[in-house]
């Protein structure tokens, strides 16, 4: 574990101990997070003791899946699931890719982030094996795209009034809910307006916090610090593909070099 790595653990104690973050988000999906990249932040979460979510990059996406058990996440997380049928999808997928006895050991979420899925939630958990569902993930920023608003309308009243009715049939299935998507300082009382026991979590990029503790005093200075923690995953995963970007350089410019010499030597050029 290198320097920056285990400045991210000590960011990630002092966000469990103090602001009631639970884990630590990286997705297939649209961060195009790589298997050795979320390896690294197992690792990192593990020594600060909290979970690790992965969004996959599909509701059917089975080598994500695969992926997810090797590196051993807590919670797996699938998005753009528009309909009962891509939730069907989905939930067959977990039963073929997780043995019943690691289903135990892991969460299984769907996103819900268009206009299109939160009209077809009724149906969505209707479906036989909806059991299986461990909890639904409110992506407002999607959501708003979906209703041709934009990325300013997250905290307005047409939002609210969708996660508030999506929250209260989630809860009425036992699923554990969250909400995701342009979270800062700002979506706090968006957060507390909602009903008591509503809302599970809230995640920014990276972090997950927990609620009701979370939306307690103290909660924007927590944020603030989520958005310390991703500069350090950022600065480190930079850094990582820097090295090995140069581990060949010199080898590279002492074979170009004598190639060069080689080419000159027998009447050519070297361009």
């Amino acid at each position: 574990m290198n320097k920056l790595e285990r400045k991210m653990v000590e960011a990630l104690e002092d966000l469990a101990a103090n602001h009631h973050v639970v884990g630590v988000k990286a997705e297939f999906e649209a961060e195009g997070t790589r298997l050795e990249e979320a390896l690294r932040l197992k690792e990192v979460c593990m020594k600060a003791g909290v979970g690790l979510t992965i969004k996959i990059g599909g509701c059917e996406a089975l080598r994500d899946m695969y992926e997810c058990r090797v590196i051993g996440v807590d919670r797996l997380v699938a998005p753009m699931v528009e309909s009962a049928y891509a939730l069907k999808k989905f939930l067959a997928a977990v039963e073929l890719a997780y043995p019943p006895e690691e289903r135990e050991d892991t969460l299984f979420a769907v996103n819900v982030e268009t206009i299109s899925a939160s009209d077809a939630f009724d149906e969505m958990l209707s479906l036989p094996g909806i059991d299986l569902l461990d909890g639904v993930v409110l992506g407002r920023v999607d959501m708003t795209g979906s209703l041709g608003l934009t990325r300013e309308d997250i905290n307005s009243e047409k939002i609210f009034k969708i996660a508030e009715g999506l929250f209260g049939k989630a809860k009425g299935k036992g699923l554990e809910t969250a909400i995701g998507g342009g979270v800062s300082a700002h979506s706090l009382p968006f957060f507390r307006r909602l009903p008591t026991g509503f809302l599970d979590r809230y995640e920014t990029r990276k972090i997950i916090f927990g609620c009701p503790g979370a939306l307690q005093d103290g909660a924007e200075n927590g944020i603030l610090k989520a958005v310390g923690f991703e500069l350090l995953w950022l600065r480190n995963k930079r850094d990582y593909y820097k090295a090995i970007s140069l581990e060949d350089s010199q080898r590279l410019t002492m074979l170009e070099e004598r190639y060069k010499k080689s080419i000159e030597a027998a009447g050519g050029k070297y361009k």
